[in-house]
Protein backbone atom coordinates (compact mmCIF):
# COMPACT_ATOMS: atom_id res chain seq x y z
CA UNK A 1 0.00 0.00 0.00
CA UNK A 2 1.25 3.10 -0.45
CA UNK A 3 1.07 5.65 1.66
CA UNK A 4 -0.64 9.07 1.72
CA UNK A 5 0.41 12.40 3.10
CA UNK A 6 -1.35 14.52 5.45
CA UNK A 7 -2.18 17.34 2.36
CA UNK A 8 -2.93 15.16 0.35
CA UNK A 9 -5.63 13.51 2.96
CA UNK A 10 -7.11 17.03 3.11
CA UNK A 11 -7.45 17.88 -0.59
CA UNK A 12 -9.80 14.62 -0.63
CA UNK A 13 -11.62 15.53 2.08
CA UNK A 14 -12.42 18.68 1.55
CA UNK A 15 -14.39 17.42 -2.02
CA UNK A 16 -17.66 17.54 -2.20
CA UNK A 17 -17.40 14.32 -4.35
CA UNK A 18 -15.00 11.95 -6.67
CA UNK A 19 -14.82 10.20 -9.41
CA UNK A 20 -14.42 6.51 -9.07
CA UNK A 21 -13.47 4.75 -12.27
CA UNK A 22 -14.18 1.00 -12.48
CA UNK A 23 -13.46 -1.23 -15.59
CA UNK A 24 -16.61 -3.43 -17.03
CA UNK A 25 -16.59 -6.47 -18.08
CA UNK A 26 -16.04 -5.60 -21.69
CA UNK A 27 -12.83 -3.43 -20.88
CA UNK A 28 -14.57 -0.37 -20.98
CA UNK A 29 -14.32 2.54 -17.88
CA UNK A 30 -17.01 3.00 -16.14
CA UNK A 31 -17.08 6.46 -14.00
CA UNK A 32 -19.12 7.38 -11.11
CA UNK A 33 -19.15 9.50 -8.16
CA UNK A 34 -19.09 8.72 -4.81
CA UNK A 35 -18.36 10.05 -1.63
CA UNK A 36 -15.15 9.42 0.85
CA UNK A 37 -15.93 8.36 4.64
CA UNK A 38 -12.36 7.67 5.45
CA UNK A 39 -9.35 8.31 4.49
CA UNK A 40 -6.30 6.75 6.11
CA UNK A 41 -2.86 7.73 5.57
CA UNK A 42 -1.80 3.86 5.51
CA UNK A 43 -3.45 4.76 1.91
CA UNK A 44 -6.76 3.05 2.48
CA UNK A 45 -9.98 4.93 1.03
CA UNK A 46 -13.54 3.75 2.40
CA UNK A 47 -16.70 4.66 0.09
CA UNK A 48 -20.28 3.88 0.71
CA UNK A 49 -21.79 3.32 -2.25
CA UNK A 50 -25.89 3.89 -2.25
CA UNK A 51 -26.69 1.27 -5.00
CA UNK A 52 -25.53 -2.55 -6.07
CA UNK A 53 -25.35 -1.12 -9.71
CA UNK A 54 -22.63 -1.14 -12.43
CA UNK A 55 -19.69 -0.18 -9.74
CA UNK A 56 -20.67 -2.65 -7.64
CA UNK A 57 -20.79 -5.20 -10.84
CA UNK A 58 -17.73 -3.98 -11.92
CA UNK A 59 -15.53 -4.61 -8.57
CA UNK A 60 -17.30 -7.91 -8.38
CA UNK A 61 -15.05 -9.01 -11.42
CA UNK A 62 -12.35 -6.94 -11.41
CA UNK A 63 -10.92 -5.05 -8.25
CA UNK A 64 -8.90 -2.65 -10.01
CA UNK A 65 -9.82 1.15 -8.80
CA UNK A 66 -9.61 5.13 -9.65
CA UNK A 67 -10.53 7.61 -7.12
CA UNK A 68 -9.74 11.18 -8.55
CA UNK A 69 -10.45 14.93 -7.38
CA UNK A 70 -10.18 17.65 -8.85
CA UNK A 71 -10.06 21.35 -7.46
CA UNK A 72 -10.27 23.89 -10.28
CA UNK A 73 -10.29 26.84 -8.63
CA UNK A 74 -6.69 25.99 -6.88
CA UNK A 75 -6.00 24.28 -10.65
CA UNK A 76 -4.62 21.33 -8.73
CA UNK A 77 -6.39 17.51 -8.84
CA UNK A 78 -5.15 13.74 -8.06
CA UNK A 79 -5.70 10.60 -9.29
CA UNK A 80 -5.26 7.63 -6.46
CA UNK A 81 -5.10 4.10 -8.30
CA UNK A 82 -5.49 0.87 -6.30
CA UNK A 83 -7.62 -2.79 -5.70
CA UNK A 84 -10.69 -2.51 -3.65
CA UNK A 85 -12.35 -4.96 -2.14
CA UNK A 86 -16.70 -4.95 -1.62
CA UNK A 87 -17.88 -5.03 2.29
CA UNK A 88 -21.64 -5.33 2.88
CA UNK A 89 -23.91 -3.24 5.20
CA UNK A 90 -23.96 -5.97 7.75
CA UNK A 91 -20.40 -6.27 8.10
CA UNK A 92 -19.88 -2.59 8.59
CA UNK A 93 -19.48 -0.63 11.81
CA UNK A 94 -22.17 1.55 13.19
CA UNK A 95 -19.70 4.48 13.57
CA UNK A 96 -19.17 4.06 9.46
CA UNK A 97 -23.23 5.02 9.21
CA UNK A 98 -22.73 7.33 11.53
CA UNK A 99 -19.86 9.10 9.80
CA UNK A 100 -21.78 9.14 6.87
CA UNK A 101 -24.82 10.23 8.14
CA UNK A 102 -22.16 13.51 9.11
CA UNK A 103 -21.17 14.12 5.86
CA UNK A 104 -24.81 14.08 4.59
CA UNK A 105 -25.43 16.91 6.51
CA UNK A 106 -23.02 18.68 5.83
CA UNK A 107 -23.94 18.84 2.52
CA UNK A 108 -27.35 19.40 2.84
CA UNK A 109 -25.81 22.83 5.30
CA UNK A 110 -23.52 23.66 2.70
CA UNK A 111 -26.45 23.34 0.01
CA UNK A 112 -28.97 25.63 2.40
CA UNK A 113 -26.54 28.25 2.85
CA UNK A 114 -25.17 28.74 -0.26
CA UNK A 115 -29.12 29.01 -1.01
CA UNK A 116 -30.08 31.40 1.51
CA UNK A 117 -26.53 33.36 0.03
CA UNK A 118 -28.20 33.68 -3.23
CA UNK A 119 -26.43 31.18 -5.70
CA UNK A 120 -29.43 29.28 -7.65
CA UNK A 121 -29.04 25.67 -7.39
CA UNK A 122 -30.98 22.66 -6.79
CA UNK A 123 -34.42 23.60 -4.98
CA UNK A 124 -34.30 20.47 -3.16
CA UNK A 125 -31.97 18.78 -1.19
CA UNK A 126 -31.25 15.63 -3.21
CA UNK A 127 -29.12 14.49 -0.03
CA UNK A 128 -31.88 13.72 1.97
CA UNK A 129 -33.58 11.57 -0.79
CA UNK A 130 -30.49 9.23 -0.66
CA UNK A 131 -30.89 5.69 0.66
CA UNK A 132 -29.08 3.87 2.99
CA UNK A 133 -25.76 2.50 1.89
CA UNK A 134 -25.89 -1.44 1.13
CA UNK A 135 -22.08 -1.57 1.02
CA UNK A 136 -18.50 -0.31 1.25
CA UNK A 137 -16.05 0.17 -1.13
CA UNK A 138 -11.92 -0.25 0.90
CA UNK A 139 -9.36 0.38 -1.51
CA UNK A 140 -5.93 0.11 -0.94
CA UNK A 141 -3.89 2.61 -2.82
CA UNK A 142 -1.23 1.26 -5.16
CA UNK A 143 0.01 4.51 -7.29
CA UNK A 144 -0.43 7.98 -6.63
CA UNK A 145 -1.20 10.10 -9.56
CA UNK A 146 -0.61 14.25 -9.38
CA UNK A 147 -2.66 15.74 -12.23
CA UNK A 148 -1.36 19.12 -11.54
CA UNK A 149 0.70 20.71 -14.78
CA UNK A 150 4.36 20.10 -14.11
CA UNK A 151 4.62 23.92 -14.29
CA UNK A 152 2.15 25.06 -11.90
CA UNK A 153 3.56 22.81 -8.95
Amino acid sequence: MKALSDDLIQFFHKQSFVIVSTIDKAGSPHNSCKGIVKINKNGQIYLLDLYNAQTFENLRSNPNIAVTAVDEHKFRGFSLKGKAKLIKKDKLGSHIITDWEKKIAQRITKRVLKNVAGEKGHRHHPEALLPTPEYMIVMDTEKIVDLTPAHLK
